[in-house]
Formats: structure tokens, C-alpha cells, sequence
């Protein structure tokens, strides 16, 4: 059986070393999933149960793509090290102490924006102190929140389990302040969660981690030996004692494997022939569906290939297309949707607050500016002001009769 057929049956019936199977077979789908068919398939209610109601089916997800999966990882990291590290424009300092607050390294920011983009759902526990006033941000990890519809759908609470413990925090204190915002990606079959990039890049995610035990399986395993010693006296009945094949086996074992014996000549005798064993090009399939399924990952999470070093795309001129690419389509827009939530939310504890993403900062996007700029520039007909207002700058427009 050629290797490729073997992979895909590995895949197709769950058996094989190492679990491979059990882990990316269609046949047990379920077993990464919790379910039997893809979730848009299933029932609403039971789907919910199992993914938010435990948690069970987005931690294995997670496990199979942030933990075990390179591509996905730095996909991942790529875009929460680029949220977390932007520029932003802050209407308080109160605020600002509140979104740059560093928690063992890590910012409410990269923590927000790595479950919204996992889980497709995100949930910030706004705390205050004894006076009413905010002194902490928390982001609560969306797998243990659970929420609480009233009798007109709209939440009223929200409920935060850890192990046995469960708390329950209404949606809005006393004075109508929401302590719970809640970021949440498009679900076209739920009123309450969102949908988040891992669900349509898990079956993605599965093939290329099978690949990748496939490859290590066959590096430790030496599943397909470079040649075969054949013994061939001329009598189609001659076998090798067994005395000679353990004398063989231990001198090929000694004299001819391992790295330090690459390349070495091999002199043989008394009737043996060497013939070499190479992969077909049907037997290489593997490596291009491991690639192909690195390249779904990436396009699920919105990172184009070529940041992510993958081989064979050349979709973009260079890196700072790319980067440029990644940045309008991807970086900005889940910007304004984070930033925009956290303002609605906190708006009605700090009047006026607001947070946006400094544009002019985007060290990718500073060739576009520089055409804006200079295109604003040479418009005659355009007054200082009117000028500064296209440019975003209307913070910095002078009174009138300035210079």
C-alpha cells in the first residue's frame, strides 16, 4: 500500500500508532468535537450544553490547536501581541490605568482579544470599590461563564464556575451599570454566543497534527527503510541461515545506520544485491495536504500565509503587502469591535469614555497616510481646518484668529 493511501486510512478508520487516528478520523469526529456531526448541524440547545455548558469541547479545542498546533499558535499570538501592543487613543487616564493595568506579563487586552478570537465570545468582569468607582478590570475565561436569559431572551446574569464553586454576577449593578461586558463574535444559530475562528479551523487543525505524528512516526519508526539487502544466490530455494542474517543484521545495525554512517559504501557479498526504496510521488501527497491544511488555519484566523512562512505563496508582492493586508482586513476591524465594546461598556461608569485604535501610529499602514497626507496637502480649496478634520486632527484644530 502506498504511504498516502496508509495515512488516509489511518485517518479514515482511527487505527494506527500513536492515537493518530483516534484523534483525526472522520469516524471519530465526535471525540474532538463532542458530537457526532459538525455543530451547525446539531440541535441549539444541546450544543450549547456541550460547548459552553462545561467548557469540555472548547478546552480540547484549544489544547488540539493553541497548544499542539505551531500554525495556529502564532496565529493566535500574531494578531493578541498586535492588539496588546498598539497605540491607542484613551479619553481618560483613569481608563488608560485601567487597559495598560500588567498582570503577570499579560494585558486585559491580549487577554480579551485571544478568547474572542478562540472562542468567539469574551467576558470582562468590571469591579468597583467601595465608593462605586471602577478599580479593576478581570477577564473572565469564556469557557466557565454561563448565561442567564430572562423571560424577554435578554441576559440578566451571568454565572462563573470553577471546579465545584459557582458565582453568579447580575448583568447591571443598582444604578444600571452592566458589570459584565460581553464581547461577541457572529453565530448564525445562537441569540447569546458568538462563534469564534477555532471551531471552523478545527478539522484543519486535526489533519495537519495527524501529518505531523505521521512525520514523527516515521522518523521513529523508520516506517520506509532507504533499501533492502536481497539475497539472491541463484537457487530460488537458498535462505540465509540464521547465524548469517543476525551476523548481517548486527553488521548493518553497526557499520551503517545512524547519522555518523550517512552516505557510507556498502560492500557486499556471497550472493546479495542492495535495492533502493524511494517515494513515489503519490506517497509525498502527505506533505501537500499538510501544507494546504496550514494555510485553512492560517486564512481561518485572517493571518496571511506568507507572514506565517508557509512555502508556495506568493499572493502577495512582499511582506509589507502582507503585513498591510493583515492590518486592514484582520487587525483593524477586531479592534473596533473590542475597543467599541469596552467603551459602550464603560461609558456608563466614566461619562465620555473611549478607546480607539491611533491609526497614524500603524507603523504598517504609514505609506497609506503618507498619499493621505499629501493628498490633503495640495487641496487648495480646502481651509486649515477642514484639512486637520480629514486628517483625523480635529483635537489639534486652533481657535479661530489663531496661527
Amino acid at each position: 500500500m502506498k504511504m498516502m493511501e496508509k495515512f488516509r486510512a489511518l485517518i479514515r478508520t482511527g487505527q494506527g500508532g500513536d492515537d493518530i487516528g483516534k484523534k483525526s478520523s472522520a469516524a471519530n469526529m465526535g471525540h474532538i468535537y463532542g458530537m457526532t456531526a459538525p455543530p451547525w448541524a446539531q440541535n441549539i440547545k444541546n450544543d450549547m450544553a456541550v460547548q459552553f455548558g462545561n467548557g469540555a469541547n472548547y478546552i480540547a479545542h484549544a489544547q488540539q490547536a493553541y497548544c499542539e498546533n505551531p500554525v495556529a499558535q502564532r496565529a493566535v499570538r500574531m494578531i493578541t501581541d498586535a492588539i496588546s501592543g498598539a497605540v491607542l487613543k484613551i479619553s481618560s487616564p483613569e481608563i488608560a490605568a485601567l487597559i495598560d493595568k500588567n498582570d503577570g506579563g499579560f494585558t486585559i487586552l491580549e487577554d480579551v482579544s485571544a478568547h474572542f478570537l478562540l472562542h468567539g465570545n469574551a467576558f470582562i468582569h468590571v469591579q468597583c470599590d467601595y465608593l462605586g468607582r471602577i478599580s479593576a478590570l478581570y477577564a473572565l475565561r469564556p469557557d466557565r461563564v454561563k448565561i442567564i436569559a430572562g423571560d424577554d431572551g435578554w441576559p440578566v446574569a451571568y454565572q462563573y464556575q470553577i471546579g465545584q464553586n459557582v458565582s453568579e454576577i447580575a448583568a447591571y449593578d443598582e444604578a444600571g451599570r452592566p458589570q459584565i461586558i460581553h464581547l461577541r463574535g457572529f453565530s448564525p444559530h445562537d441569540d447569546h454566543y458568538g462563534t469564534g475562528c477555532l471551531a471552523a479551523s478545527m478539522r484543519a487543525v486535526a489533519v495537519h497534527n495527524a501529518a505531523t505524528k505521521w512525520n514523527e512516526a516515521f522518523l521513529d519508526n523508520a516506517a520506509r527503510p532507504s533499501g533492502a539487502l536481497i539475497y539472491d544466490p541463484g537457487d530460488p530455494t537458498a535462505t540465509l541461515t540464521s547465524e548469517q542474517f543476525d551476523r548481517l543484521k548486527s553488521e548493518m545495525e553497526a557499520g551503517f545506520s545512524g547519522a555518523y554512517n550517512a552516505g557510507r559504501p556498502l560492500l557486499l557479498e556471497g550472493g546479495l544485491k542492495w535495492q533502493s526504496l524511494s517515494m513515489s510521488p503519490a506517497d509525498m501527497d502527505f506533505v501537500a495536504l499538510k501544507a494546504a491544511s496550514a494555510r485553512e488555519i492560517s486564512l481561518a484566523f485572517g493571518v496571511p500565509p506568507m507572514l506565517m512562512g508557509l512555502p508556495g505563496d506568493n499572493s502577495y508582492a512582499n511582506y509589507k503587502e502582507a503585513n498591510r493586508a493583515l492590518w486592514r482586513l484582520t487587525l483593524i476591524p477586531m479592534c473596533n469591535k473590542i475597543f467599541g465594546a469596552i467603551s459602550a461598556g464603560l461609558n456608563p461608569w466614566v461619562k465620555g469614555a473611549k478607546i480607539e485604535l491611533d491609526l497614524d501610529m500603524i507603523t504598517a499602514l504609514a505609506e497609506d497616510r503618507e498619499k493621505l497626507w499629501a493628498q490633503v496637502s495640495s487641496a487648495d480649496f480646502l481651509s486649515k481646518e477642514e484639512k486637520r478634520a480629514m486628517l483625523g486632527l480635529t483635537h489639534l484644530c486652533v481657535e479661530a484668529g489663531d496661527e
